[in-house]
């Protein structure tokens, strides 16, 4: 792995003029507003470069750069929590840092080292604390991402990479909140295959998936259930976050098979339900047990889980012009204890006893 030495020492560029005064703190919109400074560090001549915190702004591109045109590029997305004047949490950014490199040996990208993730993000949050959203509800989003950056058309990896680091004050994701919403199942459709880039966080997954999402939101669904392209049968995960059920008392999700993306907030639920005592089983589960479920009275839950919506509890699915509710619009009281329990630890109001929370002291 090229790498940076751990002691790494990052430049620092500060802004001469800080847009937080522009934030509406009161009404925030999922990703449209920026802090004020970015991460940045290239990769070039076989090895990661100084790293560098400049001014939040534009990124040279040109019109002839690999990733426009071979689509080698990957992200992650984190959160950072305000906890009081003195500190911040970030949540489980070893793990996130773990899939962010997994993404990067599938895309092959360069792996980096996990001193300089952390100390990017922490100078991030140091510079850009104001940016860091105070009410019950909201964070400051983290956007990794690299991409090739190499000027040169042709369909082979690239040697030149950029690799950026962008905040985001945030709310709710879904308009909904924290509360049920309506999924579908695809119209003939696949997410991904077994043997390609469905466990990877690449860019192409996610634009292949929003005609899908596009059609199934006109239908007047939230998102897309997304099922195996195989047999079209076997539940796999949401557009944007993994899935999770409730029958007869088990919590049962699908598990990783190479087309799914292994979320990190996916791995705390069932960490969190194991440490609980509660029955988890991570299996292929077909949409026709869980229709079969809600007919014997035995679903009792399905909630989501992610990053961006933490846990959201699902009220509808349809499928092949079936529809079951599940709750009666309520919110499940697993869904609701994994939501109290996570966001409790992200905003410190729980105590951490599994080494999730990475404080930084402002």
């Amino acid at each position: 792995m090229n790498a940076l030495a751990a002691d790494i020492q990052l430049s620092i560029q500060k802004t001469e003029y800080s847009r937080v005064h522009e934030v509406d703190f009161d009404h925030l919109v999922f990703g449209r507003k920026f802090g004020d400074h970015m991460f940045q560090m290239m990769y070039d001549d076989g090895a990661w470069q100084t790293p560098e915190i400049v001014p939040f702004g534009p990124i040279p591109v040109t019109p002839a750069m690999n990733a426009l045109h071979y689509g080698q590029s990957i992200f992650e997305g984190m959160k950072a929590f305000y906890v009081n004047e003195n500190t911040i949490h970030i949540f489980r950014p070893e793990a996130h840092h773990e899939r962010f490199n997994n993404t990067a040996r599938r895309m092959c990208i360069p792996e980096h080292d996990y001193d300089v993730f952390i100390t990017a993000l922490e100078e991030l949050i140091r510079l850009d604390h104001a940016w860091v959203p105070k009410k019950p509800g909201t964070a400051l989003y983290l956007r990794p991402f690299i991409f090739a950056a190499e000027e040169y058309l042709a369909a082979r990896i690239s040697d030149v990479y950029r690799f950026h680091i962008i905040t985001s004050p945030v709310g709710q994701y879904y308009k909904e909140g924290f509360n049920p919403v309506k999924l579908a199942t695809p119209n003939g459709y696949v997410r991904a295959v077994d043997g390609g880039t469905g466990e990877a966080k690449t860019s192409g997954n996610y634009a292949a998936s929003f005609l899908p999402a596009r059609e199934a939101q006109a239908n007047g669904y939230t998102q897309v259930l997304w099922l195996d392209a195989k047999e079209h049968r076997y539940i796999e995960e949401v557009g944007t976050m993994n899935i999770h059920f409730v029958i007869n008392g088990t919590l049962i999700t699908p598990e990783l098979t190479g087309s799914i993306l292994p979320g990190v907030t996916r791995r705390s639920v069932v960490s969190l339900a194991e440490a609980w005592g509660m029955p988890v089983e991570e299996r292929r589960i077909s949409i026709e047990e869980v229709f079969e479920a809600s007919a014997s009275g035995t679903l009792e839950e399905v909630f989501g889980s992610g990053t961006a919506a933490v846990i959201s509890p699902v009220g509808t699915i349809a499928h092949k012009g079936e529809e079951i509710s599940i709750g009666n619009g309520t919110i499940g009281p697993l869904a609701k204890r994994m939501y109290d329990e996570i966001t409790g630890l992200q905003y410190g109001t729980v105590e951490d006893t599994h080494g999730w929370i990475h404080p930084v002291y402002l």
